[in-house]
């Protein structure tokens, strides 16, 4: 954000427009639709110091203006396309259309509504609701140069054996017992940073970044879980993120940098005992679910070259 000194004072502004709601259909010739729905922030950089000084709002653009531009320009979208292309879209125009705006931040939250399988074929218009949810940012400057992050809210993954936690620092604080065996759940919320910085040289493959975002989705979930007939050892969720956000850089060399968060939603071993004796013993089977308190581990992955 640009700062300005303005009657003495340091003084930053910025301005915009949250949680706008829009839903697209599009109808191909052949009776199948696909659908969108969308949660749209954006923030504007523009010179409109007047309308903080004194009575003058002759620099600002309304952010009801916002709002309606974001219904106009999914409405102009005649061909299907990615959230991370239309953030890019809304973010151009409005550095673009306006002279005093020099910047602009919009980003994306997708409803993952998916088509439905009925007897087994895919549903010309039906839908259901899934889980993790995809995001974009897309920082547009009116110089054409480029920021783009993609991301996942909301992945859910559990693993019920091949997780330990074992030889960490002990001191009389401590209560929790070294194990090879337990339950290894999270949530991860995944962001990865494009190594496009401008406008000119993205890739123009119809719908490139929701592919990319099915294949990163993909790679993630597979580093956790490992092969199927065996599975991965992960001695703490520590490494297992640390493996995931590799194979992320390694799979794909168009992304600079990727931030991880995986909190441990901890499954409790259940032993429940009374004066006459155990009413549940613990055999790796009966846990106790629970996600407060739980474990915050996060961190970030970046090639050597990478600005970030």
């Amino acid at each position: 954000m640009a700062q300005e000194v303005v009657e003495g004072f340091k003084f930053e502004q910025r301005h915009g427009k949250e949680r706008v709601r829009v839903a697209r259909v599009w109808r191909t010739p052949q009776g199948r639709h696909f659908v969108v729905e969308w949660r749209v922030g954006i923030t504007l950089f523009s010179d409109c110091v007047n309308s903080y000084l004194r009575d003058d709002n002759s620099d600002i653009v309304a952010t009801d203006t916002m709002k309606n531009t974001v219904y106009a320009k999914a409405k102009e979208c005649s061909d299907i396309l990615s959230v991370e292309d239309f953030a890019i879209l809304l973010a151009k125009h409005f550095v673009s259309f306006y002279k005093k705006v020099t910047g602009a931040i919009v980003n994306i939250v997708e409803k993952p509504w998916e088509r439905v399988i009925v007897d087994g074929q895919p549903h010309q218009h039906g839908f259901t609701l899934g889980s993790e949810k995809h995001t974009t940012e897309a920082i547009v400057q009116k110089s054409g140069s480029l920021q783009l992050t993609s991301g996942i809210e909301g992945l859910s993954v559990l693993k019920t054996t091949q997780s330990g936690f074992e030889n960490f620092i002990r001191n009389k604080y401590t209560a929790l017992p070294d194990t090879r065996e337990r339950i290894l759940a999270t949530e991860v919320t995944a962001l990865w940073r494009y190594s496009y910085e401008s406008l000119y040289n993205l890739p123009q493959k119809p719908l490139y970044f929701t592919d990319k975002y099915l294949e990163v989705k993909k790679v993630l979930a597979d580093t956790f879980f490992g092969p199927p007939n065996r599975g991965v050892y992960s001695p703490s969720v520590q490494n297992t993120l640390y493996l995931m956000a590799k194979a992320t850089l390694n799979r794909f060399p168009d992304i600079a940098y990727v931030h991880l968060k995986m909190p441990n939603l901890h499954f409790l071993p259940v032993n429940i005992s009374s004066k006459d004796g155990p009413i549940v013993k613990f055999e790796d089977d009966v846990y106790l679910p629970t996600d407060e308190p739980h474990g915050s581990i996060e961190a970030s992955l970046s090639r050597v070259w990478s600005k970030l």
